[in-house]
């Protein structure tokens, strides 16, 4: 009970303005480890953008597979730096983050979509690769460069192809990344 009470004060401690302390206390968060997780799952929908931020960073450290369902909801978040701490902390769950990733590849929301590519990419599972070649076809160029980067991660036969006719297609962001992936494996 106390444990949980030192968690819950180190949540609050998010809030401060000073980034050093946010910093140290999501290191503390992340030592914690498994006490901290359901009070951290729960931080996800603080009003403070810095809670959320330090939730999601702290989750991802501690790789507990019951965050990944809150962490992928936190990609609907309305403050991009919060998405942006959400993706990484997928990124670090490993193998089984894959599926709930691959099904959010489809989501109506763009920056959902491309958040879920930029995961897949930090996690570098094969089977992500089909998934990831049919969101290079996404009309958006964030999920675009993120399935670009995320595939040029995973590398592979396969891939290499992909990346190929995303180099050789329009102009863009996209291309650069699918160029520089290709240019470093020759």
């Amino acid at each position: 009970m106390e444990k949980i009470e030192n968690v819950n004060r180190l949540i609050e401690s998010l809030k401060e303005d000073d980034e050093h302390v946010r910093v140290q206390v999501i290191e503390l968060l992340g030592e914690i480890g498994a006490p901290a997780v359901d009070p951290l799952i729960d931080a996800l929908s603080s009003e403070d953008k810095h809670v959320r931020m330090g939730a999601a960073k702290a989750l991802g450290d501690i790789k507990d597979p019951k965050s990944i369902e809150p962490l992928i909801e936190t990609l609907r978040d309305g403050n991009k730096w919060v998405r942006r701490e959400a993706s990484g902390a997928l990124g670090k769950m490993g193998s089984p983050a894959v599926d709930p990733l691959i099904n959010i590849l489809k989501d109506e929301d763009w920056k959902v979509r491309g958040a879920a590519t930029w995961a897949l990419g930090n996690i570098k599972d094969k089977k992500a690769v089909e998934p990831l070649i049919e969101a290079l076809k996404d009309e958006n160029g964030f999920v675009k460069s993120g399935a670009t980067w995320a595939l040029g991660n995973i590398g592979g036969e396969e891939v290499e192809v992909a990346l190929k006719e995303v180099a050789e297609g329009k102009p863009g962001y996209s291309k650069k990344v699918a160029s520089a992936f290709l240019e470093k494996d020759k």
